[in-house]
């Protein structure tokens, strides 16, 4: 048991808790930069952390809240789970012909994190916009109410499922930050608090997938996993009460900034 690790589960639970921000794309990194893990079992290790600590978020979210349309999981999931199975076989590919993975598990680490540094400042203009907006009955907040472009919101969202199967899959990041703003892109009208439970509960049959298939091949660090949860279980419970307390305003164009640097550094490299 390494309690360095336990204490970066319990900074990284905490920004998650105050922020909303995915742990992947703080975990990630740090196990990269801070303690020299291979990106590959950084990832594998984090997509099977992320599974374990998101279940419980979504418990809360169905059995409280009622906020998770389950049928938009659905389409999600139709595109995600078999791009990532997909992503799994040609990794798995690849390592048996003998070809380095690291390369493309690098790059592909570094773009998630561009994008998820963009999609939190494009994240609150959407919220904004949303706001303005008058959101409709959750009943009626699928594509029924899509108006002229109802034809393509389930293939859009299919699609994006698709993206985020291959994205995650190879870089941990994307099924938090990236999953809320594509579907405040194609459900704009849907209340705030369904699209956080509705990505949530996506994220976790995503990442317990890809996660699995990792571990299958040999990219998951059981005492790391272990160590990273005894922190950031109590960290997400702090931060979140803390949240009220601290306005994210501020936390959130720091922390774009710091992703962003750390992606191109990713793709740089």
């Amino acid at each position: 048991m390494n309690w360095g690790y336990t204490f970066s589960g319990l900074a990284v639970g905490l920004l998650v808790g105050l922020t909303g921000v995915g742990g992947g794309s703080l975990m990630t990194p740090l196990l990269v930069f801070l303690f020299g893990f291979k990106p590959s079992v950084a990832v594998g290790t984090d997509l099977l952390f992320a599974a374990i600590t998101k279940t419980g978020g979504v418990w809360v979210h169905h059995n409280k809240h009622s906020s998770v349309d389950w049928k938009i999981v659905g389409w999600l999931a139709l595109g995600s789970i078999p791009f990532a199975l997909a992503t799994l076989f040609v990794l798995k590919h690849f390592m048996e012909v003998g070809k380095e993975t690291t390369g493309a598990i690098t790059f592909t680490l570094g773009i998630a994190l561009v994008l998820t540094s963009i999609s939190l400042i494009v994240r609150s203009v959407l919220l904004n916009r949303a706001a303005k907006l008058k959101p409709i009955d959750d009943e009626h907040s699928t594509p029924e109410n899509a108006g002229r472009f109802k034809h393509l919101q389930i293939p859009a969202t299919v699609l994006i499922g698709a993206v985020l199967g291959v994205l995650v899959t190879l870089s941990s990041v994307g099924a938090g930050a990236l999953g809320t703003v594509a579907l405040l892109f194609l459900y704009p009208r849907m209340t705030t608090l369904k699209i956080v439970g509705t990505d949530l509960a996506h994220a976790i049959p995503l990442t317990a997938v890809a996660g699995l298939g990792h571990l299958s091949l040999g990219n998951v660090d059981l005492i790391l996993l272990v160590s990273l949860l005894l922190g950031s279980l109590p960290g997400i419970w702090i931060g979140s009460h803390l949240s009220a307390k601290i306005p994210e305003r501020f936390l959130r164009p720091v922390l774009a900034c710091i992703l962003m640097l750390i992606g191109l550094k990713f793709v740089l490299q």
